[in-house]
């Protein structure tokens, strides 16, 4: 395993540079689209848990509006959600910047996504198995349900990507990632609303 993923960091790295190539015209297009449609920075960032737990930057195009609540109420994602951000989400643009993470050599095209800093203490042992890799923008769990499986799941999937990582599973993750996105499989609410039910029943356990 550790001799393709020397190999495969090096095939992160060229890939990631081809397709800034040849995406600059999309990914400019998408930022003018942002700064039109909605007042803010282009770029999301946030700081999450990368390999070993080491904490990066990661970036994505803003989708979101920056007003948190209105009229004393606190806005959902949905809510928050502008019209040229649904459209990116849709066909997964927004994800396009962390072409820059894979360059900078913090992430991967392929492995378990990097959630946020504030839930690395609900992991168990086990579930800290999914940083012995470098995160990716796919991966095994995104393509097996994503949010429509349970977190649990999600991180005995990423655990057993870890165990068995590999240059035919990656091959294999990246068309079956294709073909969710153009199919929206597996998708049915945010990533941090599913999460936070996790903390929940996290917190429950251990009152």
């Amino acid at each position: 395993m550790r001799s393709y993923l020397h190999i495969k960091t090096i095939l992160d790295y060229v890939f990631a540079a081809v397709l800034l190539m040849l995406l600059l015209p999309i990914m400019a297009c998408s930022a003018a689209a942002i700064m039109i449609g909605s007042k803010g920075p282009v770029l999301f960032r946030q700081q999450r848990p990368g390999k070993d737990g080491k904490i990066f930057t990661i970036y994505k195009f803003r989708t979101m509006q920056l007003e948190t609540e209105q009229g004393g109420r606190r806005l959902s994602d949905m809510e928050r959600m502008t019209s040229v951000g649904r459209l990116l989400r849709k066909v997964s643009i927004d994800e396009l910047p962390q072409l820059f993470n894979i360059l900078s050599g913090k992430m991967s095209f392929i492995g378990p996504r990097p959630l946020l800093v504030q839930y690395l203490d609900c992991y168990t042992p086990e579930q800290r198995r999914r940083h012995e890799v470098k995160p990716g923008i796919t991966g095994w769990a995104q393509v097996n349900g994503r949010n429509t499986i349970s977190w649990e799941d999600k991180f005995k999937l990423d655990v057993w990507y870890v165990d068995n990582v590999s240059f035919k599973l990656d091959v294999k993750i990246f068309f079956m990632t294709i073909a969710n996105v153009l199919s929206r499989k597996g998708i049915n609410q945010s990533e941090a609303d599913t999460m936070e039910e996790f903390v929940g029943n996290v917190n429950k356990l251990s009152v």
